[in-house]
């Protein structure tokens, strides 16, 4: 009864003149402490309304509460027409509140406080219809207005003046007339109703499938008559609240117009409103921003029907745009009858039997729609191709001045009628209310008389695009199948009586300090060269981690095998002798067994965990993984189309890109060597030309039990290294292991920017190498001021100063690689960040950097640093697969817990003059490459355009 939500085919003319608008996401408190206004009488004097502007007849007054005024004098009209528009709509709504602002509009019908339908009391529907009046109400995307028309009288003007200053500050949106559980009625069902007469429509429905695929965040997504499940249960609180906070004068905009004394009629008007109070609340903007489409979306409607339906969309610029005439021009262009150009490629060759737009012109950026209805004999897919040929060909077939001059006839005749009808036009200027200011439409209209054929043409080339295009059809369907879902049952009824399965096994309290933990430890030599450490720990579950390092070649035996060994490793989980790739899977997970094998042509590692019982079977299939790989064919193909497939993924993104750039500066290896770097189109090449035939011979000649294997949880140390001799002990590579030694390249700094085009976060890579091994006198300090100036997590010199203060970065972190056998370490740092905060991120890194230097840090910094630390490695200690980690690199290098405790003492005993005189040392801001990836050029436009 009191909506006009939906757009059919019969309001399609009207659109023409104006769009109906919609609006933004944002988050809006969901009560209110008090009424925004209230109706008592003020015992001060009222204000003087101020006159703020006049155009074309219509002149527009403020009142002292910030309502807002518009009379238009029309004396040859024998009615009054009274309008009323609420700067609030569907784009007001929260999560689980959809349709509230038109439930609301159904509800200020029903009562207020003086006008309330009982006990005598007329409501305010039976004294509209006393009067005769002519009435209703509408919401729309960022407004809601109520109109009445009622023959010109005094008496009239005074009921309908007081009736809306109650509905403004009184009505009473009570939960009975909402719903009443004792008579089982309400106007909830009523609104209920109106969803589902829409949801016969199959304009409705696409239409509103569409606007829900078109828009990602934008509240302009969502139709406003809401969910059907938000309007049978919305909270009555809510919807209070609601009102209490948009119905308020300084939200509103009153029209009156026709047979009327403007000096009289506004005098009345501010004795009516003028009492209602200014609410002190202040109502929060709306800051949603759509982001750019970047393809073109489809959405499909399967409903029983007779007609098809297809319609194409595209995103249109904000109503306050002047590129808005031009796309008015272009809708009807497209869209008149009989010269409109999809009339004429579609209804006139008898392939459509109507068209149609509707033009969502709104204040903030919108959507045009051009749609088609076809007969049952006549074909979809052959209209859809017309369709959007007929609309993004205009490139080929230019926009005819003819077509321009014709459609602003068209348009500016509509307008001048509207401007002779005083009733009408007060309803429609709340359109252009809602966009910002009812002189937009006069505005509007001059635009529209100076659009151009050139205009018009750049306005469709910029967005007929298939970018910016949002398809949908509604397919008529005999029989719909669609996936039911029952009815959400409740937990506690699910739960009722529910036992569980018996309790998983607990485990033994576990020390983690380093002599605990070397007391425990049991090493073995599986073979000779393959080096076993054990601790076996009772855990919850009885399970068992473990890491396998395994290691090839020398410098020599490895030049041109890198891509080789690389494969090699990743074909091994694909399948063995005696298991298929599918096989292994299943039996690992039957085992319960995680296992993964990774690595490249010097190092491979295979980490497991699985249980007590499952350990032999699991060391066992993994044995024969590694050691009797069967190198599919199929597996292989499908290996390299996915390696590749990443590469193209990765050759774009502005991590790997910079990540790969930052290496390539510190390269020191020839092409050919194990460790060059190769670059992405070197790396395609190389998959491209791989043969399965050079994995097999890698694996023939480099793969043995040459390394180092850790266990730790619940496991027999013994029994694990009999079964281990058994599966792997004389397993011995062709060419033997020798290590590469590691060395600095020596490579001097660089800044060097990369462009990576159309992507919204940047990349920032910096550092340098590092002459520095684990053992060092300076290690220590530098390794605490390393995790002080960046290797915390969030708390750190860098997350502090560049994510938390300065808010450039979500991830900005430093690290420091020394290692055991080689002084060749180095120390750097990482961020990402918006391509247009480039200059301010790497101001901050070095600023930052600079005050590290020359002051250090402070004492309870230093503590808290150390802490965290401290309690960061204990962690690590406590857990199964960490601590197997860290067991197998001691096996390396030779070493037990003995040096980590040694580390952790002298970490724990450092000073800031320590610190500070080590990173003084060590840290040569000069020295620092900078390798920064990201769309810089489109950051820099952006700031050139404001």
């Amino acid at each position: 009864m009191i909506q006009s939500r939906s757009l059919c085919l019969g309001l399609l003319t009207s659109l023409l003149v104006s769009g109906v608008p919609m609006a933004a996401l944002a988050p809006k408190p969901t009560t209110a402490a008090k009424p925004a206004q209230t109706s008592a009488a003020k015992k001060a004097p009222l204000q003087a309304p101020v006159k703020v502007t006049s155009v074309e007849g219509i002149t527009e007054y403020r009142l002292a509460n910030g309502l807002r005024v518009l009379l238009f004098p029309d004396p040859g009209k024998p009615t009054i027409t009274v309008n009323v528009t609420y700067l609030v709509g569907s784009c007001n709504e929260n999560y689980g509140e959809t349709g509230m602002a038109h439930l609301l509009e159904h509800m200020v019908f029903k009562g207020t406080k003086k006008y309330t339908g009982e006990k005598g009391s007329k409501t305010p529907v039976e004294i509209l219809n006393e009067l005769g009046a002519r009435f209703n109400g509408s919401t729309s995307f960022d407004r809601t207005n109520y109109f009445i028309t009622f023959p010109a009288t005094p008496s009239n003007l005074d009921q309908i003046l007081d009736l809306e200053v109650e509905r403004m500050g009184n009505s009473l949106i009570r939960g009975k007339d909402l719903w009443d559980k004792e008579t089982q009625k309400g106007e909830m069902t009523v609104v209920r109703n109106e969803y589902e007469s829409g949801e016969n429509d199959p304009v409705d429905v696409t239409l509103q499938r569409a606007l829900s695929v078109a828009f990602d965040w934008h509240n302009y997504g969502k139709s406003t008559i809401g969910c059907k499940t938000d309007i049978e249960n919305v909270n009555i609180d809510h919807l209070r609240a609601f009102y209490q906070r948009y119905y308020a004068p300084d939200n509103a905009v009153l029209m009156i117009s026709g047979k009327i004394d403007e000096t009289q009629v506004l005098a009345k008007v501010n004795e009516s409103f003028g009492k209602l109070t200014k609410p002190t609340r202040q109502l929060e903007p709306l800051y949603t921003v759509e982001p750019v489409q970047d393809g073109e979306r489809s959405v499909t409607v399967r409903r029983v029907g007779d007609t098809p339906l297809i319609m194409a969309g595209y995103k249109t610029p904000s109503a306050l745009d002047p590129q808005g005439a031009s796309m008015q021009v272009l809708t009807q262009v497209m869209t008149s009858e009989p010269s409109g150009r999809l009339y004429k490629a579609l209804v006139d060759t008898k392939k459509a039997s109507y068209v149609f737009p509707i033009n969502y012109s709104m204040r903030e950026p919108g959507i045009a729609f051009f749609g088609t209805i076809l007969a049952k004999e006549q074909n979809p897919e052959e209209a859809k191709t017309i369709l959007l040929k007929t609309l993004e060909d205009v490139a080929s077939q230019p926009i005819t001045q003819e077509e321009v001059d014709r459609a602003k006839v068209e348009f500016l005749k509509s307008v001048d009628l509207l401007l002779n009808q005083s009733d009408r036009l007060g309803i429609n200027l709340s359109e252009y209310i809602a966009q910002g200011d009812w002189r937009l439409f006069f505005l509007h209209r001059d635009q529209v008389k100076a659009v151009t054929a050139a205009s018009v043409q750049q306005v469709a080339s910029n967005y007929f695009r298939v970018s910016n295009r949002t398809f949908a059809q509604f397919i008529p369907t005999e029989k719909p199948v669609r996936a039911e879902f029952p009815v959400q049952a409740e937990a506690a009824v699910l739960l009722k009586d529910y036992q569980g399965q018996a309790a998983v096994s607990q485990g033994e309290t576990f020390d983690v300090a380093y002599a605990a933990i070397d007391g425990r430890t049991q090493k073995f030599n599986v073979g000779p060269a393959l080096k076993l450490s054990v601790v076996p720990r009772k855990n919850r579950g009885s399970v068992v981690s473990a890491v396998l390092n395994l290691h090839f070649g020398d410098e020599q035996s490895l030049q041109g095998q890198g891509v080789a060994g690389s494969l090699c490793v990743d074909m091994l989980m694909r399948g063995s002798a005696k298991h298929t790739r599918q096989q292994i899977k299943d039996e690992f997970d039957r085992l319960k067994s995680q296992v993964s094998v990774y690595g490249g042509a010097e190092k491979a590692t295979a980490r497991i965990t699985t249980t007590r019982e499952n350990l032999p079977a699991t060391l066992t299939l993994l044995a024969e993984v590694l050691k009797t790989p069967a190198f599919p064919d199929s597996e292989f193909a499908t290996l390299i189309q996915e390696q590749v497939a990443d590469i193209q993924y990765s050759r774009s993104e502005p991590q790997a890109v910079g990540g790969l750039a930052f290496s390539q500066h510190f390269c020191q290896y020839p092409k050919g060597h194990v460790r060059y770097v190769s670059n992405f189109d070197e790396q395609l090449t190389d998959l491209k030309q791989a043969k399965l035939e050079d994995l097999k011979a890698f694996h023939r000649d480099f793969f043995g039990a040459t390394g180092e294997i850790s266990l730790v949880g619940d496991v027999d140390p013994k029994a694990t290294a009999e079964l281990l001799g058994t599966l792997l002990g004389d397993w011995k590579p062709v060419k033997p292991f020798t290590r590469i030694t590691d060395k600095l390249s020596g490579a001097p700094p660089v800044d060097q920017v990369i462009e990576t085009p159309d992507k919204a976060n940047a990349f920032m890579m910096a550092g340098f190498e590092l002459p520095l091994k684990d053992d060092d006198a300076d290690y220590p300090a530098m390794l605490l001021g390393n995790y002080l100036i960046g290797g915390g997590a969030l708390k750190s010199r860098l997350a502090d100063r560049i994510r938390q203060k300065e808010g450039l970065s979500y991830g900005v972190r430093s690290y420091l690689d020394a290692y055991s056998e080689d002084r060749a370490g180095a120390w750097g740092a990482y961020a990402i960040y918006n391509p247009a905060n480039v200059d301010k991120l790497i101001a901050a890194f070095k600023d930052e950097l600079a005050l590290v230097l020359k002051e250090g840090f402070k004492a309870e910094e230093i503590a808290s640093a150390k802490l965290s630390w401290k309690q960061g490695l204990e962690v690590g200690r406590s857990q199964e697969t960490s601590l197997a980690s860290q067991l197998a690199a001691q096996l390396r290098v030779k070493r037990s817990m003995v040096f980590d405790a040694d580390l952790e003492a002298k970490v724990m005993a450092l000073t800031n003059g320590q610190i500070l005189s080590v990173l003084q040392k060590r840290l040569d801001l000069s020295r620092i490459t900078f390798v920064k990836a990201g769309d810089f050029a489109k950051a820099a436009k952006a700031e050139t355009k404001k």
